[in-house]
């Protein structure tokens, strides 16, 4: 009856879920928490969030600072370790502070959306806008991005990353750029029903 019970035990146990879901978050320095202490950076306060909120989720930190669109796209394939079951984009800032062609922008944002697409993974687009000093056409170019990728690959999108925060004295560091502790609980509050519905459809 012993041997019974455990190997039904054991059967029970197989059944539970292994982990958690695990989200790739891809981005620059907006993504690593540049500023920041640990623990405060945007995929750190989101996951808490997540799961106070009852959804059980882990994401994996992959924000470098100072890195394109391209830098992102180079190192994606290291970056997708065999837990990974959806990644969130946020990359595209560095490009635009430094002016390159919206173009390039693109072309790179393509090559990590056509690289999910193979290995079936879910994409969280989160859209940048241009700094209004680059002039009206280089932000038309720049800001239409992510619309057009998010209908072309069928992935959810959220407008813009720092939306509410950028511009805000009170929620960036002194370099206007980042975001401080404040600004990351903005952005988080203002991401997390997408993110929430994101997660649901995952497998």
């Amino acid at each position: 009856m012993r041997l019974i019970f455990t190997f039904l035990l054991g059967l029970n146990l197989l059944a539970i879920p292994a982990t958690a879901k695990t989200i790739l978050a891809l981005g620059d320095s907006l993504t690593a928490g540049y500023g920041l202490d640990a623990g405060h950076a945007m995929p750190d306060v989101l996951q808490a969030a997540l799961q106070k909120s009852g959804v059980d989720v882990k994401i994996v930190n992959a924000g470098v600072s100072g890195d394109t669109a391209a830098q992102g796209a180079a190192r994606l394939d290291w970056a997708l370790t065999p837990d990974i079951g959806a990644i969130m984009l946020e990359l595209g800032a560095n490009d635009a502070l430094r002016g390159l062609p919206a173009e390039q922008v693109e072309q790179a944002l393509r090559q990590i959306l056509d690289k999910a697409k193979t290995r079936n993974l879910p994409v969280l687009i989160l859209g940048m806008k241009a700094p209004p000093n680059l002039g009206q056409d280089y932000r038309a170019k720049f800001d239409t991005i992510y619309d057009r990728l998010a209908a072309e690959y069928h992935q959810p999108l959220y407008p813009f990353y720092l939306d509410g925060v950028a511009g805000q004295h009170d929620l960036n560091q002194q370099d206007g750029i980042h975001p401080n502790d404040k600004g990351v609980t903005m952005i988080v509050s203002r991401l997390l029903p997408l993110v929430q519905k994101f997660v649901s459809t995952l497998p």
